[in-house]
């Protein structure tokens, strides 16, 4: 039915996968030896001389995911997964997808992971809670929603809620000849009273509003005496003539009308900047009565129906103002509602981003932010729209045909916290625009990445009571990550300052911090990568220093196990500063495993196998 009041208104072959041959001999051998730059070099030739095949791809993405390298990863993990591959490589293809912010395709991966190792803890965890924030759509969910039953087997829309009367819009008076366009009767306004219990009463026609046409949807004002209206332009014998196919065309027009006491509405007149060559449609008042807002497919209008506002002056009006690109597109926007606060505006469109039909957006007017995806459970792959919002009550109400009709559904806030990273020198308290600034969650998964923006900030919404980090990087300065205070909000200001890198460097060493790995794993990880940046900052600054990097494990283990994995990981982190646009021969690497530790020690406490497993940088030439 929406889709007809918006009418009314502007009338793989998989294959399998294919393992190493002597192509591929070169590229492996490079591979093994963890020497991923030039691997990566010689699976590259390969590509490129169409000898390029899933295991190809897939070993090219690898090396630059144990890099770190994750904008190359991607490209090539899109490629590898054109074959069958298997499940580790979806995962993987996930993290990078996340690492860049594209959460939408990271859920696809991991879909696709989550198939394919079912018992995986990791695809158990994905399939519980699959999304974290919402970027666009579907991350963190800012509600509940449930069908209301107010709902009946015809369509309603356009709830909204004033004091403890919900008033929308509904096909359901059978006493009245259906419209030809869906074989319903005509739309008119209902009301229903709501009860503290969260039910309504049975819901009652509003007589003295409604015509022998369409009716609805309405907005009141805040002392309730009045009202603002769509209805059809022929309640005021206002059309144009078809005479080819002998029909009368009228439109939507928007009608006010007034009453005194809480009585009966009367007074009904057509607003002056009506017209029978566009429509103008779904109002929604402010709260302190001075612009209404409203959709229109008037002259001005960026595509099909548009969102605009106009000034009110007691019985005075100003001229329509078109709310621009920051809320209409090319496609259609209709069903503004204008917040308590007066600046949030939720709307309903198909032009932008979503995840099918109609969604619902909001957009603060006050600051010239973007419009943003209200997300699931709110939108859905069918049509949503008008949303409202009763502050006084916190509750919502908005549309939907999502089970096959348009419905009124309610919906419940869940508790958010906005965390607000502000991100200066630590040095100078300067601010630092494009900073790369990450929210994680308590499993090391980052959920988003932004950058930091003219006043080094950026803003995230997290659920209340869960553990987050924020992780902050830019060129020059050290990485850092600051812990998120639980709490409910609504907004936590984290001050992240970071250092200017400024290397501890001795005659002989440069001294960073702990190189972190996984348990058990060689691949440069977010913080590892944020330590050993510093490295490369200092060895770009002086082209003459070459340096060795000694790995070193505590003494648990079997000696040929931790010589092994330090040599993993040493040969990872020189790769790691190759890739980062060192030249080769400027750095090497070596691991010791245990052989030679720091502190002496049987048995060694939990701070003593700490001191023993670390990374040292021998400065070989200055």
């Amino acid at each position: 039915m929406k889709n007809l009041y918006i009418a009314l208104s502007f009338g793989l072959i998989s294959t399998s996968l294919i393992a190493q041959n002597k192509d591929t001999k070169t590229a492996d051998k490079l591979f093994n030896r963890y020497e991923y730059v030039d691997a990566a070099k010689e699976y590259q030739k390969l590509a490129e001389n169409g000898k390029g095949d899933g295991y190809v791809y897939k070993q090219l993405a690898d090396t630059y995911y144990n890099m770190f390298n994750t904008t190359e990863a991607i490209s090539w993990y899109a490629k590898a997964t054109e074959t069958q591959q298997d499940a580790e490589t979806y995962f993987r293809y996930a993290q990078m997808l996340k690492a860049n912010g594209k959460y939408e395709e990271a859920n696809k991966q991991m879909n696709k992971f989550a198939s394919m190792a079912s018992n995986d803890l990791r695809a158990k965890a994905h399939k519980e809670n699959p999304n974290y924030i919402p970027k666009l759509a579907s991350k963190i969910p800012g509600y509940t929603a449930k069908s209301l039953e107010v709902s009946s087997d015809k369509s309603e829309f356009g709830a909204v809620l004033y004091d403890n009367t919900l008033y929308f819009t509904s096909a359901r008076n059978g006493s009245r000849k259906n419209y030809g366009w869906n074989e319903e009767p005509f739309l008119d306004i209902y009301k229903a009273v709501w009860a503290d219990s969260g039910t309504f009463s049975e819901a009652t026609i509003v007589t003295e509003l409604n015509s022998k046409f369409h009716d609805g949807p309405i907005t009141i004002s805040a002392d309730g005496n009045t009202a603002y209206f769509s209805s059809d332009s022929f309640r005021e014998n206002s059309f144009e003539k078809d005479k080819a196919n002998k029909l009368k065309l009228g439109k939507n027009n928007l009608f006010k009308a007034t009453r005194s006491g809480g009585g009966t509405w009367g007074n009904i007149k057509s607003l002056p900047f009506n017209s029978k060559e566009f429509s103008t449609s779904n109002p929604s008042l402010s709260r302190d009565g001075k612009t209404l807002y409203f959709s229109s497919d008037m002259p001005g209008s960026k595509g099909g129906v548009d969102i605009w506002k106009v000034s009110i002056n007691g019985d005075e009006y100003g001229t329509p103002e078109n709310l621009g690109t920051k809320v209409n597109t090319e496609g259609n926007e209709s069903f503004p509602f204008i917040a308590d606060d007066n600046k949030t505006l939720y709307f309903a469109s198909s032009g932008r981003q979503g995840l099918g039909g109609l969604d619902v957006y909001y957009v603060d007017l006050s600051s010239g932010s973007e419009a943003a995806n209200m997300g699931k459970p709110i939108n859905s792959e069918k049509d949503d729209f008008a949303f409202t919002f009763n502050k006084a009550k916190n509750r919502g109400f908005f549309s939907s045909n999502r089970n096959g009709n348009d419905d009124i559904f309610g919906a419940d806030p869940i508790c958010v916290v906005d965390v607000i990273t502000v991100v200066t020198n630590a040095k100078t308290g300067a601010i630092l625009v494009d900073a790369k600034v990450s929210i994680v969650d308590d499993k090391k998964n980052v959920i988003a990445t932004e950058m930091s923006n003219a006043n080094g900030e950026v803003k995230y919404k997290v659920e209340c009571d869960k553990a987050y980090s924020i992780q902050v990087s830019k060129d020059g300065f050290e990485g850092n990550s600051f812990p998120v205070a639980k709490g409910k909000g609504p907004e936590v200001k984290i001050q992240a300052a970071i250092q200017p890198i400024d290397v501890i460097v001795t005659p002989t060493e440069i001294i960073l911090n702990p190189i972190f790995f996984e348990y058990d794993k060689s691949n440069i990880t977010q913080e590892g990568a944020f330590e050993l940046d510093k490295l490369v900052q200092v060895m770009k600054n002086n082209n003459d220093l070459v340096i060795f990097a000694k790995s070193h494990t505590d003494n648990r283990g079997s000696d040929a196990y931790n010589l092994s994995l330090s040599d993993r990981r040493a040969k990872a982190t020189v790769q790691y500063i190759i890739s980062k646009g060192i030249d080769a021969s400027k750095i090497t690497g070596k691991g010791f495993g245990e052989s030679e530790v720091k502190v002496q020690c049987e048995p060694c406490t939990e701070e003593q196998h700490a001191q023993n497993r670390r990374s040292e940088f021998l400065i070989v030439k200055k």
